[in-house]
């Protein structure tokens, strides 16, 4: 069902937990399955300094917000946002297609963050 990329990611997370200090946190979650994700974004000079997720759902979520964490860590707030939940899942090789509509939400938390961080700091 799933290919070694995923099931690396699924087995072995990265950069998952929580920043207790975080600039900007997003979530969004699927009504369909129940999965949900939390980004926790830390920025530094318009760049994402440090990213952790937590996940709770299928194993191509979590692969998804792994994956998703590695890819935008040292990017430009503007960088970050042009990554799709598709760009997630080609770079994992693929998701099945019955796990897209529930696994692939990455990018979708990654953007509510950065939108978050931006709104909060455009009202300082």
């Amino acid at each position: 069902m799933y290919n070694e990329k995923v099931v690396d990611h699924f087995t072995n997370p990265r950069n998952v937990g929580e920043l207790t200090d975080a600039d900007a946190i997003g979530e969004t979650g699927s009504f369909k399955c129940g999965d949900t994700m939390k980004i926790f974004l830390k920025v530094k000079d318009n760049r994402i300094e440090d990213i952790k997720f937590l996940t709770f759902g299928c194993g191509a979520a979590i692969a998804s917000s792994s994956m998703m964490t590695e890819m935008v860590k040292g990017k430009t707030l503007d960088e970050a946002m042009e990554i799709s939940n598709k760009d997630v899942s080609d770079r994992l090789g693929g998701l099945p297609p019955l796990k897209l509509h529930c696994s692939n939400l990455a990018a979708d938390a990654l953007h509510d963050a950065i939108n978050n961080y931006r709104k909060s700091h455009e009202a300082v």
